[in-house]
């Protein structure tokens, strides 16, 4: 049996002209995680995953910084969080954005459910991929950290990725994979056990990095 170790990417950049780049705030979340982890006896890892995403990156570097390991990671871009910008745009390639989508929080995020929901449906002309064709390379990916033949694997990915990845491991209908998404904060950590023709979800959305303490910060979504 082999324990995958899923984790959402630090806070990024939300309404700026970069968001694949983490915040002050996010840089101190992946190394409080780090630590976190080695605190309850999770001080290493056999392979690390991660998508082509900059925020992936920064956050594995910070909690490994925070564990106090070397990580070279495996890019598998099966990771890759979907193109929620282009699909966005395509969306309303013809008609007007709601107001704020791309500024406020509550707009985007309203507005992104309903997009995901209708791209599940093929309703959204022209997307930057297939919510089948993302189905598929997400899969990959959970396939591939499965064949590694090892005790532990640790990902970095983002919030639709491994949502998508929950929905498909508890055989949930479409729609749960962006109610999933929208409740998983930054840093959670997703624990899966895999063994040779199964796959079981053993934690969701945990977030060891965060206490009574520093919950006021250390709590983000976005």
């Amino acid at each position: 049996m082999a324990e995958l170790y899923v984790i959402r990417h630090a806070q990024a950049s939300f309404g700026a002209a970069n968001y694949d780049v983490l915040s002050e705030l996010g840089h101190r979340q992946s190394f409080a995680l780090g630590r976190a982890l080695a605190a309850q006896g999770i001080s290493s890892a056999d392979a690390w995953i991660m998508g082509e995403q900059r925020r992936h990156r920064e956050t594995l570097e910070g909690a490994a910084k925070g564990m106090g390991v070397e990580a070279d990671p495996i890019i598998h871009a099966g990771l890759n969080e979907f193109d929620f910008k282009e699909l966005l745009a395509a969306r309303y390639r013809h008609t007007p954005e709601p107001e704020g989508m791309h500024t406020d929080r509550k707009s985007h995020f309203r507005t992104l459910r309903e997009t995901v929901l209708a791209w599940q449906r093929d309703e959204v002309i022209d997307p930057p991929e297939t919510f089948a064709a993302f189905e598929a390379r997400v899969q990959a990916a959970l396939d591939h950290a499965r064949g590694l033949d090892v005790e532990r694997v640790m990902l970095f990915s983002s919030g639709g990725a491994i949502s998508q990845m929950i929905r498909a491991v508890l055989g949930a209908p479409g729609p749960q994979q962006i109610e999933l998404q929208l409740q998983m904060r930054n840093c959670a950590v997703n624990r899966f056990v895999a063994g040779k023709n199964s796959v079981f979800l053993a934690g969701y959305n945990e977030t060891p990095h965060i206490n009574a303490e520093t919950s006021a910060e250390m709590l983000t979504y976005s």
